[in-house]
């Protein structure tokens, strides 16, 4: 995704730029101290699609700006990021995805970023969605984010607990989940006349928010419980796990759709809600993402698409610092392009990394590797 900086602090402009930098999903495509020339960028590149905007600037603030872009139907999603807190209401008065407070963290910037591109997965389901004939379709993602959108537009969730009902009997859509069970994994903790009173209320928000696209009815009532009942929905997490099944016996010509597959896993299982009755399933399909992606990177490398191989074990290696398999991957490519230093680095950080976190060094499995990859730089020379 193509994103741009406004920003009149160009000491901003380089701190964002540093920290997107690590994200390899993203591309900046521009940066700007004012928004007239931000307004004319975006006016002549129409593949940009998130812009992370200042609120209080010189000439033109942040609020105007994204008001004149909410008025002429921009696609562009807006993320703003400023140190002034009073404006968060304001903000949220407008299709505004994100709100910021520097200083911004690496962990807060990349779940604005995964949000977008969640979004943006919803919107491209969406759109293949309404070019096939059934332009009733419901297109449902929560891999990132919990999204439902349809020909008459998308949900817009009353409140949290409404999003969490939402998600779990999607999690079980066609089955009965008893109130008692809902009320044990969604409200665990309350009184139980405080739960039962919170459940009836989260039902009808949860009604009340699908109405708008006409899917009331598909929240029934059954046997002291409730069950969804979706009109063949496109589903993100279970296209995902269709065809990560069908790639784990990779061929050289099924590069391409793995690499369209991993790219459709915008986050992980409901995003960042982190639902505890749903932990299970979410380590699963990262298990099952990760695996077909460290599958993809091997064959990336071995045709030598060094760039596409190195992003992707760069993200990897974000998810999971630690994870020895990837940094295995990462020193392979490093000898490949006949980056020693680079290799050597990696390889030491990687020690002191284990060493500061755990107490532990690397196996010797990758010990052997490293002194192999080194020797043969010896052999070239």
């Amino acid at each position: 995704m193509k994103v741009i900086l406004v920003d009149d602090e160009p000491a901003m402009h380089l701190i964002l730029r540093k920290m997107l930098a690590k994200l390899p999903e993203v591309q900046v495509a521009g940066a700007f101290t004012d928004t007239k020339a931000a307004t004319d960028f975006l006016g002549a590149n129409a593949d940009i699609g998130l812009a992370f905007v200042d609120i209080s600037m010189t000439g033109e603030n942040g609020l105007a700006f994204a008001a004149k872009l909410d008025a002429a139907g921009s696609p562009v999603q807006l993320v703003f990021v400023t140190s002034h807190k009073e404006y968060a209401l304001d903000a949220y008065d407008l299709s505004v995805l994100d709100y910021l407070v520097k200083p911004v963290t690496q962990e807060r910037l990349q779940r604005a970023v995964h949000r977008a591109l969640a979004n943006e997965q919803a919107s491209r389901l969406a759109r293949r969605a309404s070019a096939v004939p059934d332009t009733g379709r419901t297109v449902v993602t929560v891999l990132g984010d919990v999204v439902v959108s349809n020909e008459a537009g998308r949900v817009k969730w009353i409140s949290r607990k409404c999003t969490e009902l939402f998600s779990y009997l999607l999690l079980y859509r066609g089955r009965r989940i008893p109130r008692s069970r809902l009320i044990a994994d969604i409200f665990g903790g309350m009184e139980q006349d405080h739960a039962e009173k919170y459940l009836n209320t989260t039902v009808y928000q949860l009604r009340k928010s699908l109405e708008p696209l006409g899917l009331r009815d598909a929240v029934r009532s059954e046997n002291d419980g409730y069950a969804l009942e979706l009109a063949d929905p496109s589903i993100d997490y279970a296209e995902f796990e269709k065809h990560a099944k069908r790639l784990q016996g990779m061929e050289p010509g099924d590069v391409e759709l793995a690499r369209q597959i991993e790219s459709s896993y915008a986050g992980d299982l409901f995003g960042d809600k982190a639902y505890v009755w749903a932990i299970h399933e979410t380590e699963r399909y990262a298990e099952m993402y990760e695996s077909l992606a460290k599958r993809l990177a091997e064959d990336l490398i071995t045709a030598q698409d060094t760039s596409a191989a190195s992003m992707l074990l760069l993200k990897l290696n974000q998810r999971n610092p630690l994870d020895e398999s990837v940094i295995r991957l990462m020193m392979t490519l490093r000898e490949r392009i006949g980056d020693k230093k680079g290799l050597t680095a990696l390889y030491t950080d990687y020690v002191r990394l284990l060493n500061r976190e755990l107490g532990i060094r690397p196996s010797g499995d990758l010990i052997h590797h490293y002194d192999s990859l080194i020797g043969k730089f010896a052999e070239k020379k």
